[in-house]
Order: C-alpha cells, then structure tokens, then sequence
C-alpha cells in the first residue's frame, strides 16, 4: 500500500511511515556512515582556531576549533575537540618547554580521529596529538609581526631614551612576594646598606591572568614618582615566562614616564618586555646587584672623596686648634696665678685694716646705742603723758554730753511707745503714750489733742500727766 503525506509546506512526500526510522535507528546509521568514512584505525590532521579552552579536574583537555577564516562567523562550522588526561598532560608539558600557549585566537594543528556521540548526537574528535613545531613557527612569527609594530611605532628605543638619576634610591618593583625571584632582589638592596625605599605591586607572572596585572602595575608605578620600576622574576620554563613575550606587558614598558628594567630569570631567548625595557639582567639578582652598585659608585666618588677631604682639614684643623689650645691654656694659667697673687695681697691689706678699725667701730656703736637708750625713756614718757591729758580731755567732752548729766541739770526726755526720743511734735497723734525721763524717775502720758506752735504746720500737743511726781516739770 502506498500512501501520501502532505509535509508543513504542502509537499507530497513519498514513503511508507510504517518504515519510520527510532532516533536510536538513525544515529546507528549515522554512526556506521561515520564509521565507513572516517573508520577507528584512521587518524588525521585537523587544522582550527580555538575558540575556547577548558581543563576539566580530571585532567582532560576540552577545546572548540572554528576555521581560521571563519573565526568571527556566527555561522561558522565548530568542531567539539576532547583530548583525554593521557594525551593532555604530555601535550601541556611539551608546549610549556618551548615556551607556547594555548589560549582563545591560537591556531593550532591536532592529530585524532572521528567520533559520533549518540547520547547528544554530537561529532566529537578524539585528538592525540598537537604539531608543537607549527605552532611554535606561528607564536614566532606572531612576535616578530609585534616587534616590527613597536619598530615601526618608535617604542623599541623610547624606553632606553630615558636617563636614570645618578641617584636611583626610590624603586617601584613588579614581582610576586614571597618567591625567590622577589627575595633575591630584595636582598641585594637591604644587603647593600643604602636608603632605598621600595615600593611593591604584587602581581601574578604567569598564568593567563599575568600579561593584564604586569601591565597594570607597570602602568601605576609609572606614575608613583619612582626613580626606577624594577620587574622581576626568577627561572621557569618557556612557557612560564611567556607573559612577558605579550604585547601587553611590551607597551607597558616602552610607553612607561620612567626607565624600566627588568629582571627575568631566563632559561633561552631575551622576552619582548627585554627588548623594549631601558635595561635588562638575566636574573634578579644582577638587577639588584647594579642598583646596588650605581649608588655605592656615586657614593665613593661624590660623598667618598667630600668625606676624605673633610676628615683630612678636620684633622689638620683639630691638630692647629690642639697646639692654639695648649698655647691659650699656658697663657690662662699665668694670668690667674697672677689675678690671684695680686686679690691675695688685696684682700691682706683689707684684712688688716678691718682688724685694727674693728674695737673702733664697736666702740662708737655701744656709745650711738648708749645716747639713743637714754633719750628713749623721757620721750617714751613724754608721749605717754601727752596721751593722757588727750584722754582726760576726751572724757570730760564725753561726759558733757551725757544724757543723765543734762537730765541733772533739769532737763527731761520724752520718749515714744517704742522707747525712741520724740523731736518734733509731727509724729503724734491723739491717743499716743509718751514716756517722760527725768533725773530721779519717769511718768507715763496720753496725749488728749496735738497742739502745733503758731506759724507752724500743724498745733503742737497738749499732753496729760497722769502720775507726775510734785515740783517735776517737762521741758
């Protein structure tokens, strides 16, 4: 029985689909198409870009080639590339001795074989092998295409241009503290006894992360007021020092306000960053040892020679002004013997004379004291009397204001309710109590009227003596 299937674009498609194929069925045969084609014993070469590069914990290596052409093509054919551990691991060790490295845009040549992976329907090649010796002609040309650009850009001379201070003590280092390329720079700079001051940026050396943090610190120190920026690291493979042939790191260098040197434990070639730097040393030790060596050579010829010359005229000058010393110290030495000789006989002379003029002294003070004894007494009672008589007079005018010596001679004090003396007739009223003094008693009165005294403000009081004493009378 034949039958007609109509497909999504109205197209009769011929065929029994009963003799449907599973997705099991149809890898099978793919797999054995694959198989016929490309069988297990045949190995090829397969020629790619990476376009990316994973290394799994177990060690297998995963890539992804695209062709060269191609790179940028979203389109662009990918082939799934799996390098297992037994393979990998002698590839890495033989590309890290000549100094190459895998990364992203790296065209490389592998040798393997075809696989179908029917669990995800996936054309996988099984590599073995890496052509080392193409790709180590591709990374040279590569550098070689770098450093006709830093030709062509003036950038291969234009650090070696700038001039290092005679003086270099401030020192910007690039390095990974802690290792030993880092330790052996370090040392020849505090061994050497000299003020350097060393400013550190830590940075990775290698790695894939190395050409970008180099570069950063190259750039950071350039522009930290450093005499000198130092970048070091000690021996390793090619491939450990590869970060250092990046054209990253090279106009970091070439570009930078301040000589770059470098210090890189070398193992074949000069680096790029070697051949663009103002100097260069195969360790870090010698690069240390002759930033050492300039500033002790400055210091013997500048400081060293002034210093030999100084200690010579200060010892010509200690000697003259020894000898001007000794000659000053003799002369001192007369002089005072003489000061003191001639104050001696000074001071004899005034001893003789206090002596013989002393009883004379003496004896006219006792007759000074003697005269001023005598004329104390009657002056001292002299001045008593006068006092006396002050005294006397004082009393009798005291006692001439008594009050009870004019209440003898007939007068009387009129006091208030509040025992105060009564001046003037203005503070009573009818009604108050007066009190009355008079030489031998008193009397007690209420005033009746006040009565003020002709052409005065008001009439003066008309008092009522209850309980006078006969022939007493108030004035």
């Amino acid at each position: 029985m034949v039958c007609a299937v109509v497909s999504g674009v109205d197209e009769l498609v011929a065929g029994d689909p009963t003799d449907a194929l599973s997705v099991g069925e149809l890898y099978g045969e793919v797999a054995v198409a694959l198989a016929r084609a490309f069988p297990r014993t045949r190995e090829l070469w397969v020629r790619g870009e990476i376009q990316s590069l994973t290394e799994a914990r177990s060690g297998h290596g995963y890539l992804e080639l695209v062709d060269p052409d191609g790179a940028h093509d979203k389109n662009a054919p990918a082939l799934k590339v799996n390098c297992w551990s037994s393979k990998w691991g002698p590839i890495k060790r033989a590309l890290a001795r000549e100094g190459a490295v895998l990364e992203k845009g790296t065209v490389v040549t592998m040798r393997g074989r075809v696989e179908f992976y029917a669990p995800r329907g996936q054309v996988n090649f099984i590599a073995d092998a890496l052509d080392v010796t193409a790709l180590l002609g591709a990374l040279a040309a590569k550098r070689a295409a770098l450093l006709r650009q830093l030709g062509a850009e003036g950038l291969l001379e234009a650090n070696r241009a700038l001039t290092v201070p005679p003086v270099p003590l401030r020192i910007g280092l690039v390095a990974s503290p802690g290792t030993e390329g880092y330790r052996d720079f370090v040392g020849q700079l505090e061994g050497s006894g000299y003020a350097f001051e060393v400013r550190v940026v830590a940075v990775r050396v290698q790695g894939a992360g190395a050409p970008g943090a180099l570069a950063r610190a190259i750039r950071t120190l350039g522009g930290a007021g450093c005499d000198v920026v130092v970048v070091v690291r000690g021996g390793g493979s090619k491939g450990d020092l590869a970060a250092f042939d990046t054209e990253a790191v090279a106009r970091a260098v070439a570009t930078s306000p301040v000589p770059v040197w470098t210090g890189i434990g070398h193992t074949g070639d000069e680096s790029v960053a070697d051949l663009v730097a103002n100097r260069h040393f195969i360790t870090p030790t010698g690069c240390g040892q002759e930033l050492a060596g300039r500033v002790g050579s400055w210091w013997d010829a500048v400081v060293g020679g002034s210093a030999t010359q100084i200690g010579r005229a200060a010892v010509g000058s200690v000697a003259g002004a020894a000898e001007q010393s000794q000659v000053a110290r003799g002369r001192l030495a007369a002089t005072a013997r003489h000061v003191v000789a001639l104050q001696s006989e000074r001071l004899g002379a005034q001893r003789t004379k206090v002596a013989r003029g002393a009883p004379r002294l003496v004896d006219d003070a006792h007759r000074a004291v003697s005269a001023r004894a005598g004329r104390l007494g009657p002056a001292a009672r002299h001045h008593v009397d006068r006092g006396d008589d002050r005294l006397g007079h004082w009393r009798r005018l005291l006692a001439a204001y008594d009050v009870d010596r004019q209440l003898e001679r007939g007068y009387t004090l009129t006091l208030d309710a509040d025992d105060r003396p009564l001046r003037s007739v203005a503070a009573l009223v009818a009604g108050s109590v007066l009190s009355t003094r008079f030489a031998d008693g008193s009397t007690r009165s209420l005033v009746e009227a006040v009565v003020r005294a002709p052409g005065g403000p008001t009439p003066g009081p008309v008092v009522e003596d209850r309980g006078a004493h006969p022939g007493q009378e108030s004035r």
